[in-house]
């Protein structure tokens, strides 16, 4: 081998290793950041409206059932004495005692 020839291969291998070591190189990862979003922020609370009709009357509902049978009163009062009778005149009473059955 001579000399040139040796130089153009060392040349060769050189740029090989060069080519290497450089595409093995860390590069940096681009970040797309996207753009802010404006977010609608509610402002402060408006007035109070008018009131509002007032609402229509509702329905009448149904009729209750009847009730249970109330439980039974206490007993009244005894009522006053009545006057003591009068005592006969002159008349007698006679009681005739009932007629015996016919035998059988």
């Amino acid at each position: 081998m001579n000399r040139s020839n040796l130089m153009l291969s060392l040349v060769a291998v050189l740029a090989a290793l060069a080519a290497l070591s450089l595409s093995a190189c860390d590069k940096p990862t681009v970040v797309n950041v996207p753009a802010p979003v404006s977010v609608p922020v509610p402002g402060p609370a408006g007035p109070q409206g008018a009131a509002g009709n007032t609402g229509s009357t509702g329905a009448t509902g149904n009729t209750g059932s009847m009730g249970s049978t109330g439980a039974t009163g206490a007993q009244g009062n005894d009522g006053n004495k009545g006057d003591t009778g009068k005592t006969g005149g002159s008349t007698s009473v006679i009681v005739i005692p009932p007629a015996p059955e016919p035998a059988k």
